[in-house]
């Protein structure tokens, strides 16, 4: 088999499997006042630094959740309830339209029941929006706007954002900036310090860690009205009892990450490169998508021209090949990737897609396999057409 789609989930790191197994075996509530409890809170706190290390953060920075979705949730909802209580006047949110649908959704829920103004930054055709945009964005009325909110790295077709450059112009005019980073982490540079964002959102089984468990990196002057009640046990802004297990494997998994950063992003890179050469080699006319420089180094994504994408992946699939499409399916319905289209990729086009994304288990022979098995299946899928 060859697995090719660690951008959805990558395989559990052997440290991080040891270190949540070891914690499996422990009782105790990291709440709790008794020694059970004590040792339980240690984890969670020696967790929070090595994440925090990990991550070019202060511990007091790291706001622990059950995932990327439900930080994105509390930075994109929160921030705009609280900036709003501040000054009724902030209501606009202003986000890339590239979005991951955990911030999609989030800002079109705000836009239905909380009165929330959302503009779509524009994006060019790599997928990237550029400073300026946001320039003009925020020149226009700085005093309206609640936040800001655009990804690190795209999840679909790997376009790095400049998200230090948009950071420096949001501060410019006072607007916190939120970015989700799920995507970065572990194949980028992604200080949290240096990058000046006011919050920024991790996840655990995307870089080697644990499915329910990611951080909301979260600057110690921002306080985002809480999604969810209860404890308050993550400075007030998050309730829930700590999934102790979890956030030690979590924070093993970003450390070793950051660790091997370097070497797996060149390494990756190169194999990937191979990957795109074999498959523009076996069908001349697919079109590598984003940007062709500054990408993910794990990611390949391409469009075929006259395919349908699920096809693909089915015909690919059937020959141990797994990847993605990158396209949303709405009641079994294939839909146009919104990435896609919001790059102004032609709506038939943008349905024919799929994306390799690789990981620290890929092989030679994982890009051999696709190279063997592309061009039938292109040629059967065009043969099948669009439905």
């Amino acid at each position: 088999m060859a697995y090719l789609d660690h951008a959805a989930t990558t395989p559990m790191l052997p440290e991080a499997v040891e270190a949540m197994t070891a914690q499996l075996a422990v009782t105790g509530n990291a709440s709790s006042l008794h020694a059970a409890g004590r040792r339980a809170r240690r984890t969670v706190e020696e967790a929070r630094e090595t994440l925090a290390e990990a991550l070019g953060a202060r511990p007091s920075e790291v706001v622990l959740t059950s995932g990327g979705t439900e930080a994105d949730n509390l930075a994109v909802k929160g921030l705009y309830w609280a900036r709003r209580a501040a000054d009724p006047r902030r209501t606009r949110v202003l986000a890339s339209p590239v979005e991951h649908h955990a911030v999609l959704d989030a800002v079109h829920w705000l836009a239905e029941h909380e009165g929330a103004n959302v503009e779509y930054l524009p994006v060019d055709t790599h997928g990237r929006v550029h400073p300026e945009a946001l320039r003009e964005a925020l020149e226009r009325d700085p005093s309206d706007v609640a936040l800001a909110t655009v990804m690190w790295a795209n999840n679909e077709i790997g376009t790095v954002m400049p998200v230090r450059e948009l950071a420096v112009t949001a501060a410019e005019f006072g607007v916190p900036l939120h970015s989700d980073a799920v995507q970065a982490v572990g194949q980028l540079d992604v200080g949290f310090a240096a990058s000046g964002l006011a919050a920024m959102t991790v996840s655990g089984h995307k870089i080697g860690g644990p499915y329910g468990v990611g951080a909301l990196l979260l600057g110690r002057e921002y306080t985002p009205v809480p999604v969810l009640h209860g404890g308050g046990q993550e400075r007030h802004v998050r309730s829930g009892t700590l999934d102790v297990p979890a956030v030690a494997a979590f924070a093993v998994a970003a450390r070793t990450a950051a660790e091997r950063r370097e070497d797996f992003a060149r390494d990756i890179g190169a194999l990937r490169d191979r990957l795109v050469g074999a498959v523009l080699d076996a069908v001349p006319d697919a079109i590598l998508g984003g940007d062709p420089e500054d990408r993910l180094p794990a990611n390949a994504h391409f469009t075929f021209p006259g395919c349908e994408g699920d096809s693909l992946l089915l015909l690919l699939d059937a020959q141990g090949i797994e990847c993605s499409t990158g396209s949303a399916c709405t009641a079994g319905v294939a839909q146009p990737s919104h990435v896609l289209l919001a790059t102004g990729t032609a709506p038939g086009l943008a349905r024919g897609t799929l994306r390799f994304s690789l990981g620290h288990t890929s092989t030679a022979e994982d890009v051999e396999a696709v190279a063997k098995a592309i061009g039938p299946a292109v040629e059967r899928a065009r043969a099948a057409g669009l439905s």
